[in-house]
């Protein structure tokens, strides 16, 4: 049986052992959601681009980015034939809202709700990028208000350890003491709590940190490449990656007419544009023969931001790309959007069974310390039993352990087993540090190659008694590769 086929066979035990109950209800919600899509939570400091961030990630601009009431207020995005907006306010059962969509962005009626009473807000919109992961928007941390921020903590870091999100995307624009301090509630070895192999930070602004030249998002990779590799930040997430927000939500919005706007500045001289796009203030109000009006100005660095207008106009002036489609596409891989959904794909969409599993069996064995009925020691007995034989939760233990630095050896020994057991991804390729390209032949001998270091690694008296236990783990990894390219082990 899979991963996923255990969870729901010992979900229904559950269902049954608890029938009649409160808790009955909850745990077939749980069971229902093995089969929705991901939930992956936006999480940051106030002003860190979360809205901006999930549009881009959407695909439209559906989160309101200003400091409206709808943003102090936690607020799913899933995908749905229908478009409609639902309250649940604190205690009572959801009900509809009105809404309207002005320039993108939803514009929420609360009908006489305040964000205090309202629990969370569920947005039902038919689009692409909900349709493998259901995205939640959260209050940012440190906030002015501090009852804001405890719903994002409410919700990530609950009292009773289940987390209705199954993996974080966190925001930093540095490392700042909340953050940490947040991040570290997700740390633990065991798979029985959010541990950083299930979050993923992220640069945000990124454009901002060279002050808004075009190389700009140069810098910010390399800022957060140290970031990714400090011992301190690796205990707290997978990856670091540099996203200007910004522009990555406008590469997937972009217009012809805001094409057609910028083409007036790249057909200028070079000297003359780099003197108009000198500062905010130069580009708004000089060069009125440039034919654009101030509003026009304004809109296009709402949209991109001045880093934005430099980057798209250099773009088309060198004729990089020469479409609104073509440039869609440069802008998505400059602001790093691309990188970021390539991450997420890997680390979190290609482990989604393994995620959601862990989330339910999060949910069940809270259910089974809460109440004590007839039959929950053996609920009890089998959550236990999944968590300590499933594979693919022993490979989790052995990366917290590694982030951790509590797994210690050669960098080139320890780089190669974080790698085996899925710490760049869970594809074949991905974990034997091949091509995506690479043949079968070519998978099969590097992973029979590598089961042969590992079980010998495994067998050796002088390896410690921590990376021999990883060892075993990444020889039972070798192995399920082996099998499933179809060659006895």
């Amino acid at each position: 049986m899979s991963l996923i086929d255990r969870t729901r066979a010992v979900l229904d035990q559950a269902i049954g052992v608890y029938r009649g109950t409160p808790y009955a209800g909850r745990l077939t919600g749980v069971r229902d959601r093995l089969d929705a899509p991901l939930r992956v939570a936006v999480a940051g400091r106030v002003k860190a681009g979360k809205s901006t961030l999930l549009n881009a990630l959407v695909g439209e601009r559906l989160a309101p980015t200003d400091a409206g009431e709808c943003t102090r207020i936690v607020t799913w995005y899933q995908d749905g034939h229908t478009y409609q907006v639902q309250a649940t306010p604190k205690g009572e059962a959801p009900r509809p809202l009105r809404f309207t969509r002005e320039d993108g962005a939803i514009d929420i009626d609360l009908g006489g709700l305040t964000s205090a009473e309202v629990e969370r807000l569920v947005v039902t919109w038919p689009a692409r990028g909900l349709r493998t992961a259901t995205l939640i928007d959260t209050p940012g941390i440190g906030s002015l208000s501090d009852q804001n921020a405890q719903h994002t903590w409410d919700l990530l870091v609950p009292d009773d350890e289940e987390t209705p999100a199954d993996a974080v995307v966190y925001l930093l624009r540095h490392l700042h003491a909340g953050d940490v301090e947040f991040l570290r509630a997700f740390h633990d070895t065991e798979v029985s709590r959010p541990s950083p192999v299930n979050a993923i930070g992220v640069l945000s602004r990124a454009d901002e940190i060279g002050v808004g030249r075009l190389d700009s998002m140069a810098s910010a990779r390399r800022i957060a490449a140290r970031l990714g590799a400090d011992a301190n930040v690796r205990r707290l997430v997978q990856s670091v990656v540099p996203v200007a927000g910004l522009l990555a939500e406008t590469a997937v919005t972009l217009t012809e007419i805001e094409v057609a706007q910028l083409r007036r500045i790249a057909d200028l001289p070079v000297k003359q544009a780099e003197e108009l796009l000198l500062s905010a203030d130069r580009f708004v109000n000089t060069r009125p023969e440039l034919g654009l009006t101030n509003l026009e100005r304004e809109a296009l660095l709402g949209r991109f931001g001045l880093f934005g207008v430099r980057l798209t106009s250099t773009l088309l002036r060198r004729e990089v790309a020469t479409t609104a489609t073509d440039l869609s596409r440069e802008l998505a891989e400059r602001s790093g959007l691309t990188q970021l959904r390539e991450i997420i794909g890997s680390l979190f969409l290609e482990r989604r069974d393994v995620l959601k599993s862990r989330s339910a069996l999060l949910a069940l064995a809270e259910t089974t310390r809460a109440c004590d009925r007839p039959g929950g020691e053996a609920v009890a007995a089998a959550v236990e039993e999944i968590m300590a034989s499933a594979h693919p939760f022993n490979e989790l233990r052995v990366l917290s352990s590694l982030r951790a630095g509590w797994i210690t050896g050669k960098p080139d020994v320890v780089a190669e087993l974080e790698r085996l057991i899925g710490g760049s991804g869970s594809a074949a390729s991905d974990r034997l540090r091949l091509p995506p390209d690479a043949g079968a032949a070519e998978l099969t001998d590097a992973a029979a190659q590598a089961l042969t270091r590992w079980q010998r690694r495994a067998e050796n008296p002088m390896t410690t008694y921590e990376m021999a236990v990883a060892a075993r783990v990444a020889v039972r990894s070798c192995e399920g590769l082996l099998a499933g390219m179809g060659r006895p082990r």
